[in-house]
């Protein structure tokens, strides 16, 4: 059973930069599609960027032009890099990854356990 484990979050002061990973446990064909959403506290989850196989990348309005969402098939891994981190950025990040776990085989689709991100003023 193929899991997700999230890394790289943490405390940052605003402005300041971190970049999320979203790890596959094992080997797999292909990362079809990821997604990275958030949720803060009292809120309901967001959609935060996402990345298609074709390479298209987009971005919710509120994190535009500071976040950069990118896979790397080949470390079965996918990023999400933050900079210039304000307040409004805390909240627990979770990946979504659909992919084939051998050539030929169906996509499916897993959740990350999320990691927090909290963003000090």
């Amino acid at each position: 059973q193929v899991q997700l484990v999230e890394s790289g979050g943490g405390l940052v002061q605003t402005g300041g930069s971190l970049r999320l990973s979203c790890k596959a446990t094992e080997p797999i064909f292909s990362i079809n599609n990821l997604g990275w959403y958030r949720q803060a506290p009292g809120q309901q989850r967001e959609w935060v960027a996402a990345f298609t196989s074709g390479g298209a990348t987009n971005y919710a309005d509120s994190v535009k032009g500071r976040f950069t969402i990118s896979v790397d098939n080949a470390e079965n891994t996918g990023y999400l890099q933050m900079n210039s981190l304000k307040p409004e950025d805390t909240a627990v990040y979770f990946c979504n990854m659909q992919l084939r776990r051998r050539y030929g085989s169906r996509i499916t689709n897993y959740w990350g356990q999320g990691t927090q991100v909290t963003v000090s003023s």
